[in-house]
This record gives structure tokens, sequence and C-alpha cells, in this order.
């Protein structure tokens, strides 16, 4: 307890976790960009179709939940699944929103946007008991 009354650990501890999911995000995110421009190389070079891009996309993504649900689970130490599955979706939730910030819709059946939000969430799921 600080000198007037209140908890400190709280307040620490929630910094401690926002930054924690934030510099997972920020690691899924350059793991994002770096795979796209590799994955639009590929398009350039070999003339990939539609579907292997899609593909593509979502081992992408995949890929990169996995890898920020493991750096946030190496970091939180406990609840890493929990950690996993937060980053995961906070992930979804703003590639959701750029998505329709860009496209100013989005894009998608609501099957495959459920399907996605699944994958995100068990992918950082995965990453974080795996860390």
């Amino acid at each position: 307890m600080n000198r007037f009354g209140g908890r400190e650990d709280n307040k620490v501890n929630l910094q401690a976790a926002f930054f924690s999911v934030l510099g997972g995000l920020l690691a899924g995110y350059l793991v994002t960009l770096l795979g796209l421009f590799v994955l639009a190389l590929f398009l350039l070079k070999f003339q990939l179709t539609v579907q292997m891009v899609e593909i593509g996309i979502l081992v992408l993504y995949l890929l990169s939940v996995f890898l920020s649900g493991f750096f946030v689970g190496k970091l939180k130490k406990t609840k890493k699944f929990l950690w996993g599955v937060v980053v995961g979706a906070a992930y979804y939730l703003i590639l959701l929103l750029l998505s329709l910030v860009v496209q100013k819709s989005l894009g998608a059946s609501v099957g495959e946007i459920f399907t996605t939000f699944i994958l995100c969430t068990a992918g950082g799921m995965l990453g974080g008991m795996l860390s």
C-alpha cells in the first residue's frame, strides 16, 4: 500500500500486461509485414493463383499470432495460454478495424470473419502454451 491507502501493485501489473501484449502485437505485425512482402515477391515471380495467395495469407496470420502468443507467454510466465488468447484476439481486432478503415466494408462473410477470429485466437493460445 502506498501512503494514501491505495495499491500500486495493480497499476504496475496492468501496465506490465499492457506492454507485454503491445510487444507481442508489434512482433506479430512485424512478421506479418515481412511475410506479406515475401508473398508479394512470390506473386510477382511465380504468378500465384488467388487461392494460393489466400492460403498464404492465412498461414501468415497463423504464424504471426503463434509467434505473438509465444512472445507474450515468455514475458508473462503464468497463464500463458490466456495471454496468448488475448494477443491473438487483439491481433485479429486490429486487423478487422484496419480492414474496415481501408475497404469501408468487411469484405468477407460472417463465417469467414468468425473462422479467422477463431484461428487467430487459437494460434495465439497455442503459441502461449508452447512458450
